[in-house]
């Protein structure tokens, strides 16, 4: 039976950020795989199969049969989803041929490297919002800036630059904006990262675009190179961003948990993949089918489409048994679903780990006081945008 829902992948309950809504929770218990009227801002509105249970969201996204760039348009106008370069457009050997070449700029051994820099840049964000004073906004004084530096440093976008690129970032994944304006902002971004493309061709820098231009450049046109740009770009910032406030916001919850991250430096990694986990705050995944086939015993059809529930399937007490829905940082990690899985796993994840496991603490140690200067109730959430997370966080110490 297909019912009416929108897209499941902000929706929370009220007043509770951190676990799915309750439709999301009857959705998983259903020994039926539901069909849903949904909306996507790049696919419309569409009929999709929804996939809420861990098991199953591992087996479809395993699946080459489910396909990922079947909403790639090559003749339609562009935006910041729909355009060349893009790894979530391709699959099979296209999608092979375009993650090798920027796989080289996210190894565990460049990513570690990287350390110093995002130190550096998250004292610098601290200092300023110590200067800020007690009441600041931690998004947009920390949680904002922070991802934000880091992958303009990556990229080598000069620093007069970057309110700019933060700015169209944030437009490009608000699911409110019309696509008139969406279409706007994302010539803006096009031209921009163009021009930085054009001068990295000239006289390649010591970044990830310099080095895919030195080892790809005569493989790949402009197009190709502003799509990943972009791509790493927004995916590389709003997601990290979310996660630093919302993460904040979580510990801020729960006093003891927030002195477990404080004070033990050794318990960051485990306690950075609880909340990547809890929180799943990057957009559902959408597959189409390319055969008839079968999931756990029951039909997809050719040509349907698949919503896979990150956040539902983090919750699920299958992955978890032991309370999926209370945050505990000394919790074992589990093999959650918040980066994906399979061929299209994002490729970026150990860059956003790291820097978690460095933002979190550090804000947590130099500020021990930190507390929200407003009450939890009145906390502004980003509701319609493709990453879920908070509006603004007002804190105080």
């Amino acid at each position: 039976m297909t019912t009416s829902a929108p897209m499941p992948h902000n929706r929370r309950p009220a007043g509770c950020p951190f676990r799915p809504d309750a439709g999301l929770e009857q959705h998983r218990a259903d020994p039926e795989l539901p069909r849903l009227s949904t909306f996507n801002p790049q696919l419309g509105d569409f009929e999709a199969v929804l996939v809420t249970r861990a098991d199953e969201v591992r087996q479809v996204l395993a699946d080459p049969r489910y396909e990922a760039g079947f909403a790639f348009d090559r003749t339609g106008p562009r935006t910041v989803m729909n355009q060349p370069g893009i790894l979530l457009n391709y699959d099979g050997e296209e999608h092979t041929h375009y993650r090798r070449m920027l796989s080289g700029a996210f190894t565990v051994k460049r990513v570690r490297s990287l350390a110093p820099a995002i130190r550096r840049v998250v004292d610098e964000r601290l200092d300023a919002l110590e200067q800020a004073g007690p009441g600041a906004d931690l998004i947009e004084t920390f949680a904002g800036p922070v991802p934000l530096l880091v992958i303009c440093e990556l990229l080598g976008i000069p620093l007069e630059d970057r309110d700019g690129i933060q700015r169209r970032s944030a437009t490009g994944t608000d699911v409110a904006n019309t696509l008139e304006t969406q279409l706007e902002n994302f010539a803006a971004m096009a031209a921009y990262m163009g021009g930085l493309i054009r001068r990295q061709r000239a006289d390649p820098g010591d970044d990830i675009l310099g080095d895919l231009i030195r080892r790809h450049g005569h493989e790949l046109s402009d197009d190709e190179l502003i799509g990943m740009g972009n791509s790493i770009l927004v995916a590389g910032h709003e997601t990290v961003s979310s996660m630093i406030g919302l993460g904040t916001l979580a510990l801020l919850r729960d006093e003891e948990q927030l002195a477990i991250v404080r004070d033990d430096q050794s318990v960051a990694p485990g306690a950075v993949e609880e909340l990547l986990r809890l929180l799943s705050v990057a957009p559902p995944l959408v597959r189409q089918a390319n055969a008839d086939l079968e999931l756990a015993g029951r039909p997809v059809k050719a040509g349907e489409r698949v919503v896979l529930s990150t956040l539902a399937a983090n919750h699920d007490s299958d992955l978890l048994p032991d309370g999926p829905a209370r945050l505990d940082v000394r919790r074992r990690p589990v093999a959650h679903l918040a980066f994906g899985y399979g061929a299209h796993q994002c490729i970026g994840q150990q860059l956003a780990r790291l820097e978690l496991q460095i933002a979190l603490p550090a804000l947590l140690r130099r500020l021990p006081g930190l507390r929200l200067a407003v009450g939890f109730d009145a906390v502004e959430y980003r509701d319609d945008a493709l990453v879920f997370g908070v509006a603004r966080l007002p804190v105080t110490w």
